[in-house]
């Protein structure tokens, strides 16, 4: 069986921020745009959520913060369940909302809008589709959540349950990573656990990443997943 990470490294008296990927949906298998697409967990992102519960159960959690949209609260409510915490939603958690591409499937986005994808797969962090945001909206509208939620948590633990490309946009702004590679070079599986120690409300280090050990002993194959990167030549 695979050993997990000890969550208790390193604690000391930093704020620990849990990072948590919404569970699966009915859309995750299907590999299509759906960021603004308000979608519920499907049995299976339940599961996920619920093995993740019961691994945090132990923890000493102060507060579960969480993007409104039901597939985040659905995810938040069940890990806050065993901690008798309601989730306190935060709009700026928000997954990238992809405009006219939502419900899209990455072929189809490419032979209905290919001068929009092209500009898109080079630079998603300053580019966006018609009615649709940039990574860099998506991350100014969420680290200021998260600055918040440190500086009301000095020393403790909290849960902040959000979005794919929201968490990797979060976590390259925090860690200094060049955000036009968001998509390429970070990965988040559904119902995945990321730790960040925070040392003050900018000084933050990444503990664990893209942790799925509480319901699957090794990652799948990741693929392309909406980007082309990937793809074999």
């Amino acid at each position: 069986m695979t050993r997990r990470p000890d969550l208790g490294y390193g604690r000391g008296m930093s704020t620990r921020v849990y990072f948590v990927r919404h569970g699966s949906t009915p859309l995750t298998a299907e590999d299509r745009f759906a960021g603004s697409t308000d979608l519920e967990l499907s049995d299976e992102g339940r599961s996920q959520v619920s093995q993740l519960a019961e691994r945090l159960q132990s923890e000493r959690i102060a507060q579960i913060y969480a993007s409104p949209m039901r597939r985040t609260m659905e995810t938040a409510r069940i890990l806050g369940a065993p901690q008798k915490l309601a989730p306190l939603p935060r709009e700026g958690l928000r997954e990238i909302d992809h405009g006219r591409w939502e419900g899209l499937s990455r072929k189809e986005v490419a032979e209905r809008f290919p001068s929009e994808y092209e500009a898109w797969e080079k630079d998603p962090f300053t580019f966006a589709p018609q009615g649709g945001e940039a990574g860099v909206a998506v991350m100014a509208r969420a680290l200021p959540i998260v600055r918040a939620v440190v500086e009301a948590h000095p020393g403790e633990t909290v849960v902040v349950v959000s979005h794919k490309a929201t968490i990797r946009l979060v976590i390259s702004s925090l860690l200094g990573i060049d955000a036009r590679g968001y998509r390429d070079r970070l990965d988040q599986s559904p119902a995945c656990l990321n730790a960040l120690e925070f040392k003050d409300a900018v000084r933050a280090r990444l503990v664990l990443y893209n942790d799925i050990s509480h319901y699957a002993d090794a990652h799948r194959a990741t693929g392309p997943r909406l980007s082309s990167w990937f793809d074999p030549k």
